[in-house]
């Protein structure tokens, strides 16, 4: 329960923060009659209805993951990072496999299954981002197609 009104505290003061930022948003004399500081002031008091409402509601105390789960999160986050850095000097084709594949085999540790779900999703979701959505995907690194 402390855990629920400490996080809706933090919530509360976070969105009052927010709404304060809100406030020193200068307007130009071309704005629209809602006004640029209308939709932050908004996103704030709804937060802290929400922080209240964990505050005054809270649920049991949460039973947190063992350190195996703490490992396993921490692993998906770091090969996660790795793959935002990996994407530009790489394309996006291997560094996606390679990063469907190890967070696959973290779900289901199943080798052969994780290397076809890392190169099913890496073309698949190529396929779709450059030719359904029209991004500028490069497929490989730059100098390796010429």
């Amino acid at each position: 329960m402390a855990s629920d009104r400490i996080f809706g505290l933090v919530m509360i003061l976070m969105a009052l923060a927010y709404i304060a930022s809100a406030f020193q948003i200068q307007t130009s004399f071309l704005a629209d009659p809602v006004g640029s500081k209308t939709f932050p002031v908004a996103v704030g008091i709804v937060v802290i209805l929400c922080g209240l409402v964990f505050m005054v509601k809270p649920d049991g105390e949460p039973e947190w993951p063992d350190l195996r789960t703490w490992g396993r999160l921490a692993f998906a986050v770091a090969v996660l990072v790795a793959y935002s850095y990996a994407l530009k000097p790489m394309g996006f084709l291997v560094p996606t496999v390679f990063t469907a594949g190890l967070l696959a085999y973290q779900i289901t540790p199943k080798p052969a299954a994780a290397v076809m779900a890392g190169f099913g999703l890496s073309v698949g979701l190529f396929i779709v981002f450059r030719y359904g959505l029209g991004l500028g995907l490069q497929p490989f690194p730059k100098g390796l197609l010429g």
